[in-house]
């Protein structure tokens, strides 16, 4: 979805198009919007800077800034994107990711509720295209329960992020199994999944 061009984060993220920012999550408060985002890439403090300086942006708290990657919760005046979403009825998955301009997002959802989705994105003032829809069907033999355990335990640890933010010493740590072990694990976890999305079911 193309951002409206008066927006702040547009505005910053199109004036550091090498840098990714990820909304992590969000809520509008009133007359504003709080939220917690992370830029990732060489001009994360740059364009940290370029948020917190933004006339927008009224409040602004670094949590983490590294070489390549900050992390803070701010609050700013731009409230268009919680509108639409309430007109919509159906927020997106976070994290929602920011690149030059562009944001894009995943939805869960009914054929209902998405076909409602479509027709607010119509109506509304966004520029959008729709990458993919994937109709979910009993998924339940897909990975066996030691795999979507492991698999949920690396994406929620940050072991498939770019770059990695846990290392695989941490998951197998975290899920109590050895390191070649967890290998195995989310090795073949991760083939039947690609096997599933990519050929279809069997």
């Amino acid at each position: 979805m193309t951002l409206p061009p008066g927006t702040w984060i547009s505005e910053v993220s199109r004036s550091f198009p090498e840098a990714t920012f990820r909304l992590l999550t969000g809520v509008p408060l009133g007359e504003r919007a709080m939220e917690l985002g992370e830029i990732v890439g060489g001009d994360a403090a740059s364009a940290a800077a370029a948020i917190r300086s933004h006339a927008d942006v009224v409040s602004y708290d670094s949590l983490y800034a590294g070489d390549r990657r900050v992390l803070a919760q701010y609050e700013s005046t731009e409230r268009r994107l919680y509108a639409f979403l309430g007109r919509s009825s159906l927020p997106p998955e976070f994290p929602v990711v920011v690149e030059d301009g562009r944001f894009e997002f995943d939805l869960t959802a009914t054929r209902e509720q998405f076909e409602a989705v479509g027709a607010a994105l119509d109506d509304s003032e966004f520029e959008y295209e729709l990458l993919s829809v994937v109709e979910g069907g009993d998924g339940s033999a897909v990975l066996t329960d030691r795999q979507r355990e492991c698999l949920e335990v690396a994406l929620r640890e940050g072991y498939f992020e770019v770059p990695r933010e846990a290392t695989l010493a941490e998951v197998s740590e975290a899920v109590g199994i050895d390191k070649s072990t967890a290998s195995g694990i989310l090795r073949r976890g991760q083939s039947r999944v690609l096997k599933r999305y990519l050929l279809g079911p069997d």
